[in-house]
C-alpha cells in the first residue's frame, strides 16, 4: 500500500528557486534510499477561510506562499527504512541547515493511502489538495470513492487520498492544529492532480455538478466548514 509523507510549508515568495533547488537536493537522497516519487506545488489559487485554511495552518505571511508537497513509498516499511537511513546521512543534516524557510512552522505526517487511481500528471500539471479531519473511515471511502470517478470523468488524471498514520501535533503548527482536529477523527491529506490549470478551471465545475458528488453536508464524513483546501502549480516532481 503506497505510503505517503505529507508537508505544508510557508517559503518566503522571493526565495522559490532556492526552494526548488533544495527540493532537487533532497530528492537525489530520498530517491537513492528508496522513496518512488516527489512533488512540490506552489501555491496559485489558495483562500482564506473563516476557520481554517493553508495560510494559517503554517503561520504564512503576506511576504510568504504556501507550498503543498509529498513523498511517496512503496508501503510504510519503506519509508521507515528511507527515514532511518537519511537520519544519518551527513550530506541530509547539512541540507536541513541550509532550509529556505522557517522549518518551525513546517508541518508534516504519515499517511497511508486508502484511495490511489489513475496516474500522475506531468511537470506542467496543477494540483488541488486537502486537509480533513475525519471522523468515519469507512463512510469517507466510500464517498472518496464515488469521488474519484467524477474527478476523472472531467479530466483529472489522478486522485489520492491518505489517511493519517504518523501525524501528532507540532509545537507550533501541525496536521491537528491545521484541521482543529478532535477526539475520535483523523487527519487525510489527499490531492488532485490535473494536466494544467486549464484543465482543473474546466474539469472542477463539471466535477462539482457530477452527481456522484452531491452527499448532503448532514451527511458527510467530516466537517466540511474545517477542510483545508487551495490550488498549486507544479514546481518540481520527480
Amino acid at each position: 500500500m503506497t505510503y505517503i509523507d505529507g508537508f505544508v510549508v510557508a517559503v518566503p515568495t522571493a526565495r522559490r528557486d532556492a526552494y526548488r533547488d533544495h527540493a532537487v537536493r533532497g530528492w537525489a537522497m530520498l530517491h537513492a534510499a528508496g522513496a518512488t516519487r516527489m512533488c512540490e506545488t506552489w501555491g496559485d489559487d489558495v483562500p482564506h477561510g473563516t476557520r481554517t485554511d493553508f495560510h494559517r495552518a503554517v503561520q504564512a505571511g503576506d511576504d510568504e506562499t504556501v507550498v503543498f508537497s509529498w513523498i511517496e513509498y512503496p508501503d510504510k516499511a519503506t519509508r521507515d527504512a528511507v527515514a532511518a537511513r537519511i537520519m544519518t546521512d551527513p550530506a541530509m543534516g547539512e541540507l536541513a541547515a541550509a532550509m529556505p524557510f522557517d522549518a518551525a512552522r513546517m508541518i508534516h505526517g504519515g499517511f497511508e493511502a486508502l484511495v490511489d487511481a489513475g496516474t500522475p500528471s506531468g511537470a506542467d500539471g496543477y494540483v488541488d489538495g486537502f486537509l480533513m479531519a475525519v471522523r468515519d473511515r469507512d463512510a469517507y471511502v466510500t464517498m472518496a470513492q464515488r469521488a474519484e470517478g467524477a474527478f476523472r470523468d472531467h479530466g483529472a488524471t489522478r486522485v489520492v487520498e491518505a489517511w493519517g498514520s504518523d501525524v501528532a501535533p507540532g509545537e507550533v503548527t501541525g496536521f491537528p492544529q491545521a484541521t482543529q482536529l478532535q477526539d475520535g477523527e483523523s487527519v487525510v491529506f489527499s490531492w488532485v492532480e490535473w494536466p494544467s490549470k486549464a484543465a482543473r478551471d474546466a474539469g472542477m465545475p463539471a466535477t462539482m455538478a457530477d452527481a456522484r458528488m452531491q452527499t448532503p453536508p448532514d451527511a458527510l464524513p467530516f466537517d466540511g466548514k474545517r477542510m483545508v483546501y487551495g490550488g498549486f502549480a507544479k514546481l518540481f516532481q520527480a
